[in-house]
């Protein structure tokens, strides 16, 4: 497949964020967080930002043919921003959800490598675009980095059915997270090649 990745810049930020909001429209993750259509449209941008921001800054954000799909990635050092992401989860889930979400992040946390590693934190395909290779496309694009650079990388799939995808890529499974009524969490971590 030949496919042009583009680097993300702020001035396409909106484009990107709007192709996580569609791909992530049904994910199991995302739907416990925000079960209702409104509040997952007004919200899910905002913890996007929150979760994967940083990747605008840092030119790690990339794009397929036309917005069929987009990778965030944060490099080695960089972190998903904290204060924000509380702030965000604090203010737009429900009290009574918050103990359980917190909790979930929590175990997400402790999966992460120590040492310095490549984090995905989302990837995201246009559903009527899926099935052609972009997302694989977009992993191979910063994968050959982690590999060029013998750097580590490390992703959460959300969903069950993206497990095979990051398996061909080399990801292996490092267990699975669920609390209370939380879907199912799968950590991954690749090795370079």
């Amino acid at each position: 497949m030949t496919s042009s990745i583009q680097t993300a810049t702020v001035s396409n930020e909106e484009y990107v964020i709007a192709v996580i909001v569609l791909a992530f429209i049904a994910d199991p993750a995302g739907r416990w967080l925000y079960p209702n259509a409104h509040e997952y449209l007004t919200h899910f941008p905002h913890f996007v930002r929150a979760l994967a921001g940083r990747a605008f800054e840092h030119n790690t954000a990339y794009y397929i043919d036309g917005y069929s799909g987009t990778a965030l990635w944060l490099p080695p050092g960089i972190h998903p921003d904290k204060d924000r992401l509380i702030a965000q989860l604090q203010q737009s889930v429900s009290d009574q959800d918050q103990a359980e979400v917190f909790a979930v992040f929590e175990q997400m946390d402790h999966y992460h490598p120590s040492e310095p590693h490549w984090y995905l934190p989302l990837l995201g395909v246009e559903l009527a675009q899926q099935g052609n290779g972009y997302g694989s496309a977009l992993l191979q694009h910063t994968l050959m980095q982690c590999d060029r650079d013998q750097k580590l990388a490390y992703l959460e799939s959300t969903n069950a059915t993206n497990l095979p995808l990051y398996k061909r890529h080399g990801f292996e499974l490092l267990g699975t997270i669920q609390l209370g009524t939380s879907p199912a969490i799968f950590p991954m971590l690749r090795h370079p090649r």
